[in-house]
This record gives C-alpha cells, sequence and structure tokens, in this order.
C-alpha cells in the first residue's frame, strides 16, 4: 500500500498542474488567439461544469470499473485536454477542448479521495492535498520557465500534457496494485451499488453538501480576489496585491504539510472547526482598518484555516455516513464542492462592482459562517447517532 499511496500522491500533483494554468497564461494567450478577456472566466465555467458531471457519474464508474482503471483513463482525458490546448489555433476550440480537461478532472478528484479516506489515516489526506498545492503552484512555474526561455504559452501545455501521458502511462502499468488493494476493502464496502438518490437520502447528508459548497465559497472567493482588493480597496501595487494572492496559495500548501502532522492526534471535527474559526480571525484582520501589508497577512490567515477543513471533511465522510455509501458521498461532496467554487466568485464580483469591494472581508465571514454552522449540525447529529 506504500507504493499505492506514493502513485496517488503524484496523481494529486499532476491534478492541481493544470488547475492554475489558463488563469496565468490568458494574458499572454488572449491576444495571440484574438480573443475577448472575458473569455477565459467562461472557458474556466466548462471545465468545472464537466468537473460537476463527472463527480456525479464516478460513483457508477468507479463501481463498474475500479479506482485504478478510472483514475487512469481520467488522466488521460486530461492529458488529451491540455494537448489539445497547446495546438488550437482558435480561440472556440478551447471550450471542446475543456469537456474532456473537465471530465478527467472530476472522476480523479472523486475516486482518490475517497480510497485514502477509506484505507489510510487523517494525516495522508491532509498530505494528499498539500501535494495538490505543490502541483497548483508548479503548473504557472513551468509556463514561467517556458516564456522565460523564449517559448510560448503553448510550449507549456505541452509539456504538461507530456507529464500527464507519462502519469496516464504508469497508472495502466501499476493497475495490479490497485486491484490487489481490494481484498482489503471491508464487506461493507462490497455490497450493492449505492446511487446518488439514495446517498442524498442519508440523514444530514444534505447539509454536510451545503458546508461543501460554502467552503469552496470561502476558499475560492478569498483566493480569485484578493490580488483586486488589495490594489483597488487598500492601494497596494499590482505587482504587490500579486504577491497577496501567492501568500494565500502558499498558505494552504502549507498548512496541509502542518496539518498531517497533528491530523491523528485531532478528531476531524475539531481539525475542522479550527480551520473556520482561524478563517473568521482572518477575515476581522482583514475588515479593519489596518495598514495594506497587515491585511495581505489576514488574507494568508484565511488561507492557513482553509487548510485543514477539506481534507478532514472527506476524511469524516466514511465514518459519518459508513463506507459503504462513501463513494457515492464523496461524489455528491466534489460536485456540489464545484459548484459553489463556479458560481460563489462571480457572484461576489457582481456584488462588488454593484456596491464596493470593501464587503470582501465581510462576505467571507459570513460564508464561513454559514459552513460552520452545517458542519457543527452533521459533527453533532452524526455524533449523536
Amino acid at each position: 500500500m506504500t507504493t499505492l499511496l506514493a502513485l496517488i500522491y503524484i496523481a494529486f500533483i499532476s491534478l492541481g498542474l493544470p488547475d492554475s494554468v489558463l488563469g496565468s497564461a490568458w494574458p499572454v494567450m488572449q491576444p495571440e488567439l484574438n480573443a475577448p478577456l472575458s473569455l477565459a472566466g467562461y472557458i474556466s465555467m466548462v471545465v468545472a461544469a464537466g468537473t460537476v458531471v463527472s463527480s456525479l457519474a464516478s460513483n457508477r464508474l468507479i463501481s463498474r470499473f475500479g479506482v485504478g482503471k478510472v483514475t487512469a483513463v481520467s488522466v488521460v482525458m486530461t492529458a488529451v485536454g491540455l494537448l489539445g490546448f497547446s495546438l488550437a489555433p482558435e480561440a472556440w476550440m478551447l471550450f471542446v477542448l475543456a469537456v474532456p480537461l473537465g471530465l478527467g478532472a472530476g472522476s480523479v478528484d472523486a475516486a482518490l479521495n475517497n480510497f485514502v479516506a477509506l484505507h489510510y489515516a487523517a494525516r495522508h489526506m491532509s498530505w494528499l492535498h498539500c501535494f495538490w498545492g505543490i502541483g497548483a503552484t508548479a503548473g504557472p512555474m513551468i509556463l514561467s520557465f517556458e516564456l522565460a526561455r523564449g517559448a510560448s504559452w503553448r510550449g507549456a501545455y505541452g509539456l504538461i500534457s507530456g507529464i500527464q501521458f507519462a502519469l496516464a502511462l504508469v497508472l495502466f502499468l501499476t493497475l495490479p496494485l490497485w486491484r490487489r488493494a481490494r481484498p482489503q476493502q471491508s464487506a461493507s464496502e462490497s455490497e450493492a451499488f449505492v446511487s446518488n438518490r439514495s446517498a442524498l437520502k442519508l440523514p444530514f447528508v444534505r447539509t454536510a453538501l451545503v458546508g461543501f459548497v460554502f467552503f469552496c465559497a470561502v476558499e475560492t472567493t478569498s483566493g480569485l480576489w484578493a490580488s483586486t482588493y488589495l490594489h483597488q480597496a487598500r492601494g497596494m501595487s499590482a505587482a504587490d496585491a500579486a504577491m497577496g494572492a501567492s501568500m494565500f496559495y502558499g498558505a494552504i500548501t502549507l498548512g496541509r504539510l502542518l496539518t498531517g502532522f497533528v491530523a491523528n492526534r485531532l478528531s476531524g471535527a475539531k481539525l475542522i472547526r479550527i480551520g473556520q474559526c482561524v478563517c473568521l480571525a482572518g477575515a476581522a484582520v482583514v475588515a479593519l482598518p489596518v495598514p495594506p501589508a497587515v491585511a495581505m497577512l489576514g488574507i494568508a490567515v484565511i488561507g492557513l484555516g482553509t487548510s485543514p477543513i477539506y481534507p478532514s471533511m472527506l476524511h469524516e465522510t466514511p465514518r459519518r455516513f459508513g463506507a459503504e455509501n462513501s463513494q457515492a458521498v464523496v461524489g455528491l461532496q466534489m460536485a456540489f464542492a464545484y459548484i459553489g467554487s463556479t458560481l460563489v466568485p462571480p457572484l461576489f464580483g457582481s456584488l462588488a462592482s454593484a456596491t464596493t469591494l470593501q464587503l470582501y472581508p465581510w462576505f467571507l465571514a459570513a460564508c464561513t459562517l454559514v459552513m460552520l454552522a452545517a458542519s457543527e449540525t452533521v459533527a453533532r447529529r452524526t455524533n449523536t447517532r
């Protein structure tokens, strides 16, 4: 199982690699493709929609084909989408290529998160998502390297695609490892297939899904609007404001690395609660009339607070809802998480445009409080049951 765990970590690096490239590459992609500035947002929404669809379908696919095959095929789909991006001569083609990119990501996310929740200790879930952060950080670095040596953004997409194809080959060659892991499943895991509809009827699953929507609302809204808030509402230079966004994602990655060392000593419910309180503290710092540099640190504190929440909520799933139901529930959680990350940041953008960017910390605090209420309800009621 150690070799398999290492493979899962590598797979999560690959999952994070493409996530941050489009936004970083768009300033150079847009003029070359003669595309409107807003097109990147719509392409991102197509990717997210594909991810939601594949997350919902992952339960049935994994039940039929197994985690190993679904993961390998999904990585191939991601690689094909990225290769297409590197070759696309016109902007409209990116919408078509965004479909396999999204479909591949959702199934990998749901399959591996549930597999780790079932078979490994809590610390590995935190480190798993830390490795996603490494991939998300490495994507723009690969782009920067390609541009610095005089290549185009197409070279960066091609290189990342090549990494994905290499990983897919490794995954196909190591399929026997996944098959050997199946006998370790408990008898309850091998019972009859649990549909998404049945999973939705389980006690407090819908409340848990609310928590996932608002977690992603906090995380993605914080990251997407951090630079704009620091630049326009706090008067920082564009370069310094961009550093604020980088600090936010760096804090998430560092927090997940550190959480792994304490995850086996603290319960998942405590880690979730601590993270949410830290998020509220960070939002309070940002809301105060403090110097811009302190507000930037407050945004990093929000990132640090989010770091244990998502992995802990996922790792608690088999315990709270039963191992036999966990794959269906995790698929639903992934889908609702992506719904939150897709819809809420644009909603805040529209709200801020109509009012003021000063709402940024208050909006994040409100979303955190809703998430806190949902997660505390689930923790209390499932513990009672």
